[in-house]
């Protein structure tokens, strides 16, 4: 670890020390939150939001196993956008979430300014709620039946990109007030163990091919036939 590295424990010592236990407490576990969330998204983006190539390559590996790993990877997300901007409180429990944050800041010389990048944030995931009120971890009937009259909410990458980017802005208002400095959560092209992956399949693949042609030709080897137990 260099010497400007630290672990998630220091950091939240030193957030609670410039900004108290529970601003800081809080603050603390929601950049970790946000931190692993911007991972994810760059785990998807780099396997399916990239190029169709890419796309092609993992569709060629196992197609059906690939689907699942796509649609899951992408609920989570929306689940994740939700569940940060849930509300303070719900059914008597608290809640970690960016309002509940700015409920602590209300008072703070930064309250106004954190209350307003909330709302923004709020609205820019409202379609990550509507998708896990009606479909994610509740299952509209008249959705699920094709008889509701109100369609889910639009989804895009891009809507995920930009509510990402709300919750980045939120975030750095509150550590630029209390800390002087601010976190680069989006570093761009990321994803590098999805990358891995695919250059694992893509060489897989290659062999496999390889195998298939040497069979072809009549000029297997015996381990061509043969499967090792994983």
């Amino acid at each position: 670890m260099s010497a400007s590295e630290r672990t998630a424990a220091q950091a939240k010592t030193d957030h609670i020390a410039k900004m108290g236990e529970e601003i800081g407490t809080i603050y603390s576990a929601l950049w970790q939150e946000v931190a692993w969330i911007h991972k994810k998204w760059a785990q998807y983006v780099a396997l399916f939001g990239t190029n169709p190539e890419r796309i092609n390559l993992l569709n060629q590996a196992a197609p059906s196993m690939i689907r699942t790993v796509q649609d899951t990877l992408w609920e989570d997300v929306l689940l994740h956008l939700a569940r940060l901007t849930d509300p303070p409180k719900s059914m008597g429990k608290a809640n970690l979430s960016v309002r509940q944050l700015a409920a602590l800041l209300a008072s703070s010389p930064i309250g106004t300014k954190v209350e307003s990048l909330t709302a923004t944030t709020l609205a820019a995931c409202e379609f990550a709620r509507d998708w896990r009120n009606r479909r994610l971890a509740h299952r509209d009937l008249d959705l699920a039946l094709g008889q509701s009259v109100q369609p889910l909410a639009p989804a895009s990458r891009a809507v995920v990109k930009a509510s990402l980017a709300s919750l980045e802005e939120l975030l750095n208002a509150v550590s630029l007030y209390y800390l002087d400095s601010t976190t680069f959560f989006d570093l761009g092209p990321g994803g590098e163990d999805a990358v891995s992956l695919l250059y694992l399949l893509r060489d897989g693949l290659r062999f496999r091919d390889d195998r298939i042609a040497r069979i072809k030709r009549g000029e297997h080897r015996p381990d061509d036939f043969e499967r090792e137990a994983l």
